[in-house]
């Protein structure tokens, strides 16, 4: 049986995770322990700690007598989670313009092309979002924040990530997130930044979340909605 280490509960936390945000159980869906010890390669121990402490990020919600589960999509919760992710993110990038420095510069700017130069649908699965994109797409929004040198605003900042990140997985096989230009939108992000522009970069900033949530509502994945098939 696996000893509930502090590292081997941060890697399960950090692998449950990862699956949370890659939609491989839908919203609302039921978290077993016991089904997830094996999968994990763990102990239902370490399992249900790191649910309890994924439930204090929000992906999971604990229910008294009946376990864990994965958070429901929620469109009031969405726009709220947004609203407050704009406004961090503000000023964040603002102080990140105003304190970064050139070395942060090539930083972002190869950040930018790890993402341009990764696949958004993996070979082989054209409707979900491939994990490498995903991964390169959080580098990409982190570094632009990074330079604001404030920990407490940029922990908050990918907190609020988290949460809209599992509605925009769950909404990557809609037809209304394939005719977005997604490339676009960092593209202006990235020019707007270097060019040290602090109100336009907030503000393609907040209209490239406000897009998500369009494709998310188009998409049909509020409260109530049906799920789309994992075929």
């Amino acid at each position: 049986m696996a000893l509930a280490s502090p590292n081997n509960i941060t890697r399960t936390i950090d692998a449950v995770r990862a699956d949370l945000l890659a939609a491989q159980w839908p919203p609302g869906g039921k978290l077993q322990p016991g089904v997830l010890a094996a999968r994990y390669d763990s102990s239902t121990t370490v399992i249900r700690e790191a649910l309890t402490r994924l439930a204090g990020d929000g992906l999971v919600v604990v229910i008294p007598n009946r376990g864990f589960f994965v958070s429901e999509l929620d469109l009031r919760e969405l726009r709220d989670i947004t609203e407050l992710r704009c406004i961090t993110e503000e000023l964040a990038v603002s102080l990140s313009l105003e304190r970064g420095g050139l070395e942060w510069e090539s930083d972002l700017m190869a950040a930018h092309y790890g993402l341009v130069r990764t696949p958004r649908r993996a070979a082989g699965d054209l409707v979900h979002i491939n994990g490498e994109w995903a991964a390169a797409h959080r580098a990409f929004h982190t570094k632009l924040l990074e330079a604001c040198a404030c920990p407490h605003m940029t922990r908050l900042a990918a907190n609020l990530a988290d949460h809209t990140e599992l509605y925009r997985c769950w909404a990557a096989p809609s037809d209304a997130a394939s005719v977005r230009d997604v490339e676009k939108e960092h593209l202006d992000i990235l020019e707007a930044a270097l060019a040290r522009d602090a109100v336009l970069t907030a503000s393609l900033l907040r209209a490239h979340y406000q897009a998500t949530v369009d494709v998310i509502l188009r998409a049909g994945l509020v409260q109530g909605a049906a799920s789309p098939s994992r075929g």
